[in-house]
């Protein structure tokens, strides 16, 4: 699982850049698998990337177009695919998007994430194997859209680090 440290977070959205280059050979932050929110009324950056959730909800797909790696990455089956949004509608926090058709998902980039290598700010980590439930998350956000979702998850997180900020000052 990618982690990502929200306190370092800038959002330069050198992450995006890196994962839409290393996919598709080009910059567009609709084909980066990993995005970054920027919340300004709360000052808080944050990338949203899958969290690899123990519930696999992404996987509940109708057309079996989606399985689990052997790092725990998410694949997707372009050839099975049928584009129905299932995938996109379950996911909790917005970290499973269609554009163009076709959903995108973090697929650890085969074990090495290129995210992690453009972050300059040390924001994000890799952690092989690492899972969290989102089974509270997905109450929450049934029936947002994917942008809706990452803010709310964005939201959240950002909110749990403020407090922490405030308790160390205090």
């Amino acid at each position: 699982m990618i982690v990502v440290d929200i306190s370092r977070c800038t959002g330069c959205r050198r992450c995006e850049t890196a994962c839409a280059f290393y996919h598709t050979g080009k910059t567009h932050r609709n084909l980066s698998r990993i995005k970054v929110m920027n919340i300004y009324d709360k000052g808080v950056d944050s990338p949203v990337v899958c969290l690899q959730c123990e519930e696999r909800f992404c996987a509940q797909c109708p057309a079996d177009a989606i399985r689990m790696g052997d790092h725990g990455e998410v694949l997707v089956s372009p050839t099975l695919c049928v584009e129905c949004g299932a995938c996109e509608r379950n996911c909790p926090v917005g970290a499973v998007e269609l554009f163009e058709d076709i959903p995108f998902v973090c697929d650890l980039c085969g074990g090495k994430p290129r995210c992690i290598e453009a972050c300059t700010q040390g924001a994000l980590s890799y952690e092989p194997g690492k899972q969290v439930s989102l089974k509270d998350r997905k109450k929450e956000t049934d029936g947002m859209k994917p942008s809706e979702k990452r803010y709310h998850h964005v939201s959240m997180e950002g909110g749990k680090l403020r407090q922490r900020w405030r308790v160390e000052n205090d």
